[in-house]
């Protein structure tokens, strides 16, 4: 696997990527359509949110869209969870793009946690 790209807009597109082609390849073989088509709404939605919150209107706007990637994050993870069980073809991938999505949540949880910490500290 590659190196992970820095920049937060950055991963949460090569996470759509890579998602969109792993259930690409599932439905394939496996025929697993109601799932795959969750998981890639949920997981394109990290990064559409990750997008918008670059050109939100203000601090609380921006914490709000990151929150909703983060959300939307954690419901990939639950799809995800759902075809590591299921999936016969792409087990070992499914797992990789897991670890993926745990630390694109981490890095959207730091941004959050910084950006209240740094909302407050401007109010005083």
């Amino acid at each position: 696997m590659s190196l992970k790209p820095i920049d937060i807009r950055e991963r949460t597109f090569q996470f759509a990527l890579q998602t969109f082609r792993i259930c690409e390849q599932i439905n394939e073989v496996e025929k697993q359509f109601i799932i795959t088509k969750q998981l890639a709404k949920s997981a394109s939605s990290v990064g559409a949110n990750v997008r918008e919150a670059r050109n939100a209107e203000s601090k609380n706007d921006f914490i709000h869209k990151l929150s909703i990637a983060l959300k939307e994050c954690d419901e990939s993870i639950y799809w995800m969870e759902l075809l590591i069980e299921l999936s016969k073809s792409k087990k070992e991938e499914l797992i990789e793009l897991r670890k993926e999505s745990d630390q694109v949540m981490r890095i959207l949880s730091a941004i959050i946690i910084k950006s209240k910490a740094n909302s407050t500290w401007i109010k005083r």
